[in-house]
């Protein structure tokens, strides 16, 4: 049974070793482990038993827009709606924590979004701002082929 928990900074380890090739391969952007403490309570994980097999982040950008960052699924487990779950419970995360407007993330999967009534908008449309210190640690930076959805919360 696959159960969704709050990281701890124990679990950090283990999430490193999750991407690193997605990392590797420019799907996930590389966070160290500092930078991962730093945020341990943005973090939302997926277990199965004491096995990590996912994780996502929910990051604050302001009082009117979050983000959904980093999101990963052990390809052992993908088609199993891990993923599916993890963005929900972000969702209504950030419905607790009263973040007013939207949830944006930046994908190369934008059809699972879709699925999740994600809506897709022109990077140019990123309401107010997106931390550019996180695009310029891209390896596709600048020329980025992420796609820009935003959920609604209201």
């Amino acid at each position: 049974m696959i159960e969704l928990v709050k990281a701890k900074l124990s679990d950090i380890p283990q999430m490193q070793a999750l991407v690193v090739s997605e990392v590797k391969d420019g799907i996930i952007l590389h966070r160290s482990e500092d930078e991962v403490a730093t945020n341990i309570r943005s973090y939302v994980l997926a277990k199965d038993g004491e096995k990590l097999v996912g994780y996502t982040a929910l990051h604050i950008h302001s009082m009117r827009l979050a983000e959904i960052r980093s999101l990963i699924v052990d390809e052992a487990y993908r088609g199993q709606k891990v993923g599916q779950r993890m963005v929900e419970f972000t969702l209504q995360e950030a419905k607790i924590l009263g973040v007013e407007e939207d949830v944006l993330v930046l994908t190369y999967l934008p059809q699972f979004f879709l699925k999740l009534n994600f809506k897709e908008i022109a990077k140019e449309g990123i309401p107010e701002h997106k931390i550019w210190a996180d695009c310029i640690k891209c390896i596709h930076f600048p020329i980025c082929n992420e796609v820009a959805l935003i959920y609604k919360l209201t």
